[in-house]
């Protein structure tokens, strides 16, 4: 499945968008972290557990998003973006999509 962020693809020709593609996760935070990351921010830096929870949810929503595409017959994913949201206190969404387009 080729993605691309930008409405077109290096040589090659859209011959049909196909709709939106989609893929979502919520996570939520755990105790343990919340603890660690409490101590980080008085003391600053990254904190780590927070940033490879974004990053799992980034992929894992990332594949769904492929795989809603894939059930369209679709070549390609055109326009990819992804948004995050909070949808319960200590949770949040990422939501990766796209146009499932089919190439020539």
């Amino acid at each position: 499945m080729i993605l691309s962020n930008t409405e077109t693809i290096a040589n090659h020709t859209i011959i049909g968008t196909l709709g939106i593609a989609r893929g979502s996760t919520v996570r939520s935070r755990n105790i343990g972290r919340d603890i660690f990351a409490s101590l980080k921010n008085i003391v600053g830096g990254e904190i780590e557990e927070y940033t490879k929870l974004q990053a799992d949810a980034r992929e894992q929503a990332l594949q769904r998003m492929i795989n809603d595409a894939k059930k369209l017959n679709a070549d390609a994913i055109v326009n990819v973006r992804f948004t995050t949201s909070v949808v319960a206190q200590g949770a949040s969404e990422m939501l990766a999509y796209g146009t499932a387009v089919k190439l020539k």
